[in-house]
């Protein structure tokens, strides 16, 4: 049995294609959202936030002898987690990544930067209509570290985002809810409309639009943020779904 840490769109295409060579698998996802979306593939989702030793009692239990983490880049922890599971389970790790493409950034008005503080410091500096990209996760951090400027905050259209945005104090005036991945014709409309003068957003891959955000900024000539991702060692990495045919 296979364990798959989903939650993101690559994590359904990699239960597709296991779908497809007929193997047994299940997959591990934390919001209802994830659960929701893994659903599409399989039936066998298990829903949860797991603990290293939840996750070796689940590795005993369902027999899994192998882990393809599919986690967001920057669920750091989960995948440190699951590197050590491995290895006191003595099974095999494998972590499908997105291949970065800020190398493909043909666009010179970039902030590459490491965390959230250096972000909000940037933003604070530079921008007054504040765009932030990274969904609704950290949103309490922006909030706190950007004082006296309007943020604007595009989310999951899902009730419990939309209750945490309310509980954080942002209203229908900061909230954009909606579902990407977007296209760059939709960010341009999506700024020039809520008059944005910055970007805040991830190293995502190209399941999450990220060339298309920045694209859109140099369309506008909007400077862009990038938090980039935290670098982990990884035991056994792949980048593309026709890899999962190697691995298994």
């Amino acid at each position: 049995m296979i364990l798959i840490l989903g939650g993101t769109s690559d994590s359904i295409n990699i239960c597709n294609k296991l779908n497809e060579m007929n193997l047994p698998y299940m997959v591990s996802v934390t919001t209802e959202y994830g659960r929701d979306i893994a659903k599409k593939a399989t039936d066998n989702v298990f829903l949860g936030k797991l603990t290293i030793e939840d996750m070796i009692s689940l590795i005993k239990e369902k027999n899994i002898t192998q882990i393809i983490d599919a986690t967001h880049p920057y669920a750091t922890i989960v995948s440190s987690n699951a590197i050590e599971c491995s290895k006191i389970s003595n099974i095999d790790y494998v972590r499908f990544e997105r291949e970065s493409l800020i190398k493909q950034i043909d666009y010179d008005n970039v902030y590459v930067v490491e965390d959230i503080e250096e972000a909000c410091k940037i933003a604070s500096e530079r921008g007054n209509n504040i765009f932030i990209g990274t969904g609704s996760k950290n949103l309490d951090k922006y909030i706190e570290l950007i004082k006296g400027k309007k943020l604007i905050a595009r989310v999951l259209p899902t009730s419990d985002v939309l209750k945490s945005c309310e509980e954080l104090g942002l209203n229908a005036d900061n909230i954009i809810a909606m579902k990407g991945p977007f296209s760059e014709e939709i960010n341009i409309a999506t700024y020039r409309q809520y008059d944005v003068d910055l970007l805040i957003t991830k190293e995502s891959g190209i399941a999450g639009g990220f060339l298309e955000k920045i694209n859109a900024c140099k369309a506008l000539n909007i400077p862009a943020v990038i938090i980039t991702r935290k670098q982990i060692d990884y035991p056994k990495v792949i980048n593309r779904i026709e890899d999962i045919e190697k691995i298994v």
